[in-house]
């Protein structure tokens, strides 16, 4: 990857340990929330001298590859025009945990989740990874390139350049990558697919019945290798239904 230093928008699960991956891949992060960098310094304390706070919008001026760790919902709260020319990872997914959470184009199936980001950051280049994997998983799963045993993370997105970029952060953090196309076909990897988070920690036991119970096992279950030969195959036997993770 050609640049030194990520940003991060968002320090939920997936922010938090992607910041503890980056960090100890080598990688200097600039983290930000929407409550303001005061409230990362407990964070940012653990994470070491390659961490630094700051708050969205000098999140995404810091660094040339920027990933938005925030809801989905909160997606029109990213800084568009400090954004504007920047490849800016996608982990978001849409879930369908409140009524007023729905978005009637991502319901249609008109878009994916991921279009609806790009249209909204125009002047950026989205690329949608790390979204089907969990921050556990996340912490597990990395290894050296070339090792038997890595993972592969499947990405899409509209820019090759930007995709080729999104790979090269992915290999530093540990992962291989399978690259699905454009953003129209993202939902490959979406929830309700055969690659999404399952194939990272396996089937779930028989005695789990409800979906908050299968999500609390996965949140905390240890990571299964995934090799891109699998991936590839998952992605090819995806069959497009409703959008959404539903509780």
């Amino acid at each position: 990857m050609s640049t030194s230093t990520l940003g991060i928008i968002g320090t939920g699960a997936v922010g938090a340990a992607l910041a503890r991956r980056a960090v100890d891949a080598g990688l200097d992060v600039v983290l930000s929330n929407s409550r303001g960098p005061q409230t990362l310094a407990g964070l940012v304390a653990d994470l070491g001298p390659r961490a630094h706070a700051a708050t969205p919008a000098e999140a995404a001026l810091a660094a040339e590859l920027v990933i938005a760790a925030v809801p989905l919902t909160a997606h029109k709260q990213l800084p568009h025009a400090e954004l504007a020319g920047k490849t800016v990872i996608d982990p978001m997914n849409y879930a369908l945990l409140k009524p007023e959470w729905r978005i009637p184009e991502l319901d249609s199936n008109e878009l994916t989740s991921s279009e609806l980001v790009q249209r909204h950051l125009a002047g950026a280049r989205v690329v949608k990874a790390l979204h089907n994997i969990g921050p556990r998983q996340l912490l597990d799963l990395f290894r050296p390139a070339g090792a038997h045993d890595r993972t592969a993370l499947p990405l899409s997105g509209d820019d090759p350049a930007a995709r080729e970029e999104a790979a090269g952060l992915l290999d530093v953090l540990g992962f291989d990558t399978v690259d699905l196309g454009t953003l129209a076909e993202s939902w490959r990897s979406e929830p309700n697919t055969p690659l999404y988070a399952i194939p990272y920690v396996g089937q779930p036991p028989a005695g789990l019945t409800t979906v908050p119970d299968v999500v609390a096992w996965a949140q905390a279950a240890s990571g299964v290798p995934v090799p891109a030969a699998r991936v590839k195959e998952l992605a090819a036997a995806a069959v497009r239904g409703p959008a959404g993770f539903r509780m």
